[in-house]
């Protein structure tokens, strides 16, 4: 019998929205990325048939993501990588915990590279 877990294939982890933007540079732009910095992360996102989310850490350490909305914009979001989780119910329930007044928070997903 194998006792090995199956193997998560991504991450979930809660995420504040803090505005919606029409293209992802104007939303890690608005998140306090560099203008350049910002069209360097899309351009890196390309290759893979174009990001649906791209994660950085801003100078402090404070991690952001932006997020591709179901109508087709851009969330620019605080990311809680701390709070990582194997399943979208669990990184929900910790959303719940950090939302307050009036935010929005969405559940992100992100793919785990193999050791």
């Amino acid at each position: 019998m194998n006792s090995t877990p199956a193997l998560h294939l991504f991450s979930y982890f809660p995420a504040i929205v803090c505005t919606v933007c029409d293209s992802p540079i104007d939303a890690l732009v608005a998140l306090c990325v560099p203008r350049d910095e910002a069209m360097d992360l899309v351009a890196a996102s390309w290759p893979d048939g174009g990001a649906e989310s791209i994660v950085t850490t801003l100078n402090g350490g404070r991690p952001v993501v932006v997020l591709r909305t179901p109508e087709g914009r851009w969330a620019a979001c605080n990311a809680f990588l701390d709070d990582l989780c194997t399943t979208p119910q669990e990184a929900a329930r910790r959303l719940d915990k950090l939302l307050k007044r009036g935010r929005q928070g969405v559940v992100a997903q992100v793919q785990r590279v193999p050791a």
